[in-house]
């Protein structure tokens, strides 16, 4: 088939699918401390419906694919829809957690056709950690982490998320924790998709000034990336490990965005700050084909807009939080 392009020539292979919007984390920049209310158990997808949605995708081009929640983790027998879609052959299957049942999951998810994975972490501190995540859990995603090199998934890549005034004093001592481990951290500007709804620009840390305050103490080199967001770069002494930025607020871009996603209920978005979902769901439980399906996938794409407006005065927030949509 034809591959996912819309009317600006970008085209979508790079699929976020989130499995739960339950999370045992309670990150500030994500939200409130009480939790939100989660989706009736009925409403998820179930790993049938998963799976199926990931051969029609992947049917139209998509090469690579993330789970995501809330947290993955936290979905019951996770692995088993691992295992689905690595025997569907999905080119490049991948997740994003907070490693806090990583310890225990990452042979198993290894073993089902997991390739790698990416963990949030916001502190190398421990009571800072507890302070953004509201648990006291940093010696537990550690420990994930070394099980999840141990299970052999590579590359490890930490996400990040720079709040000014927060985390920022930390960047030069998340690149040496990459120099020591030979893990990948990605630094990501904090996005207004938290469900308290307090961002404030002036609390982003510009990527810019990242790369700045790492060069001053390990000097950087640029490295190819090709389609990936991240502006990747490795260590001009031959160090192991690397950092990458992504500039979402600052920089975006969606010139060249390639990822579309899928929430846990069954909406299609094709950006992160998508106004507008496609209902996935009622298709594959109102009897629809898989032709069927791919139509309103290429209409959604077709309609996708040139971006969003973070900063400018008409930007509009999504009406879901970050952990409601998928990571």
């Amino acid at each position: 088939m034809k591959p996912l392009l819309d009317t600006f020539g970008r085209v979508a292979d790079d699929m976020r699918i989130s499995v739960t919007d339950r999370c045992n984390f309670r990150c500030t920049y994500c939200m409130p401390e009480e939790g939100l209310r989660w989706l009736p158990r009925a409403e998820l997808l179930t790993f049938e419906e998963i799976a199926r949605l990931a051969g029609i995708f992947m049917s139209l081009g998509v090469k690579t694919i993330r789970l995501t929640g809330g947290e993955p983790l936290v979905r019951r027998d996770v692995e088993q829809l691992v295992a689905m879609l690595g025997a569907q052959g999905v080119p490049d299957l991948s997740m994003t957690t907070n490693g806090f049942h990583l310890a225990a999951k990452a042979q198993a998810l290894a073993d089902a056709g997991l390739r790698r994975i990416n963990v949030s972490v916001d502190s190398l501190l421990r009571h800072r950690f507890a302070e953004m995540t509201r648990r006291d859990a940093l010696g537990k995603v550690i420990e994930g982490l070394r099980a999840a090199e141990e299970a052999g998934l590579a590359p490890i890549k930490l996400n990040c998320v720079v709040i000014r005034g927060t985390n920022d004093d930390e960047v030069c001592d998340f690149a040496r924790f990459a120099r020591d481990t030979g893990y990948q951290v990605r630094f990501i500007e904090y996005m207004p998709l938290d469900a308290d709804e307090t961002w404030e620009m002036k609390r982003v840390m510009p990527s810019d000034d990242v790369l700045a305050a790492i060069g001053a103490v390990y000097p950087l080199e640029p490295v190819d990336h090709g389609p990936e967001p991240a502006t990747v770069y490795r260590f001009a002494d031959g160090a192991p490990g690397g950092v990458g930025v992504i500039p979402s607020v600052t920089q975006p871009f969606c010139s060249n965005c390639n990822r579309i996603r899928v929430t846990s209920d069954g909406q299609f978005r094709t950006c992160l700050f998508a106004l507008e979902e496609t209902d996935l769901r009622s298709l594959l439980r109102g009897g629809a084909t898989n032709e069927d399906i791919a139509a309103e996938i290429r209409g959604a794409v077709d309609r996708k807009w040139a971006g969003h407006s973070i900063g400018a005065p008409d930007f509009v927030r999504p009406s879901r939080s970050m952990s409601m949509i998928g990571g």
